[in-house]
């Protein structure tokens, strides 16, 4: 065990990479606070950035935490430690998701250090959602083996959809964007998380610079921030013809399960990026409780859908900002 506690220098290094996690409409749903003489960082929910009309659950505020706890995990190995992670460590505590007590990667647990983790450190930066048309050039066998593996890691099932399946999935994506922009409410929370960088500099939210082009063709399956308004000087594209589209499940549908479908995704989308595939998600039919469970394959489907991924070759996606760390992490004695 650790005798001595890392600098606080190397406790921030490892929470500002939990933070570059993505999180429904960058919300940044996250809490860190460590204590020193434990070695223990604690991440807790903010619930004050819970979307009531999207997420009332809230299952995607848990996939958007699990992400930061995966990087967090990842930050930890590329330092030399391990992160022996307890998930909801306190049932009277809901906003307590998770500890992870810090120990040297030779004094770990059996099962807690995972020597795959530190090779994914360089792909916390880089990865970023990607809202722009990709190249008509289909993902290889062996990648998406690897991205199956990734997610499997962490305790949940990520397969691409088939061809058959995948016009039903396409046509529910459509059909929640749709049921999205007749709910006034909806719209108005997506507008209060969108961005105007003319008007501040955003700490938080989509800024209106990663919205991505218009949709020409009636193929992308990514949210549109821009919702119905015509922003000045933004473009119409064609996207792909048929995405590659990748359905993360879980065995079960409560908050352990979604903690660990956002460490498998997170997991995934590292991966991803580490090979130089990029990423953006279609949430729009899991936000519809009568859609959600239709993404399932009829005939190979298992489990609770908790996330679509689409994946593919095409530019990197914008930075998008973070809350400073002063407002999410907290050190104590």
């Amino acid at each position: 065990m650790l005798t001595t506690s890392p600098s606080d220098t190397t406790v921030t290094a490892l929470v500002a990479d939990a933070t570059a996690a993505p999180s429904l409409h960058n919300s940044q749903p996250w809490q860190f606070r460590y204590g020193r003489s434990a070695h223990v960082i604690t991440l807790r929910a903010d619930f004050a950035r819970t979307m009531p009309e999207a997420d009332p659950s809230p299952r995607e505020l848990h996939l958007g935490c699990g992400a930061a706890l995966l990087n967090l995990r990842v930050s930890a190995a590329h330092h030399g430690l391990a992160a022996v992670i307890a998930l909801l460590p306190a049932p009277a505590d809901p906003a307590l998701l998770a500890e992870a007590r810090l120990a040297p990667l030779t004094d770990a647990p059996a099962g807690a250090a995972d020597p795959q983790l530190a090779e994914l450190h360089s792909a916390i930066r880089d990865r970023h959602t990607c809202r722009f048309p990709f190249a008509e050039q289909p993902i290889p066998p062996e990648l998406r083996s690897l991205f199956s593996d990734a997610a499997l890691a962490e305790h949940a099932d990520f397969r691409f959809i088939d061809s058959i399946h995948l016009d039903t999935v396409l046509q529910l994506i459509s059909d929640a964007a749709g049921y999205d922009r007749m709910d006034p409410a909806r719209d108005a929370e997506q507008r209060y998380w969108t961005r105007d960088t003319k008007a501040d500099a955003p700490v938080d939210g989509v800024p209106d610079y990663a919205f991505g082009p218009g949709d020409a063709s009636g193929t992308s399956t990514t949210r549109d921030f821009a919702g119905t308004a015509a922003l000045p000087g933004r473009v119409r594209v064609r996207f792909e013809r048929r995405p590659q589209l990748g359905l993360l499940s879980t065995k079960g549908d409560r908050p352990l399960d979604w903690l660990s479908a956002g460490q498998a995704l997170e997991r995934v989308l590292l991966s991803a990026t580490a090979k130089g595939v990029c990423a953006s998600f279609a949430t729009q039919p899991l936000e519809w409780p009568e859609l959600r469970w239709t993404l399932r394959d009829p005939v190979l489907g298992t489990g609770h859908p908790q996330m679509i991924v689409r994946m593919g070759y095409g530019p990197v996606g914008p930075h998008t900002p973070r809350r400073p760390l002063r407002q999410v992490l907290v050190i104590e004695p």
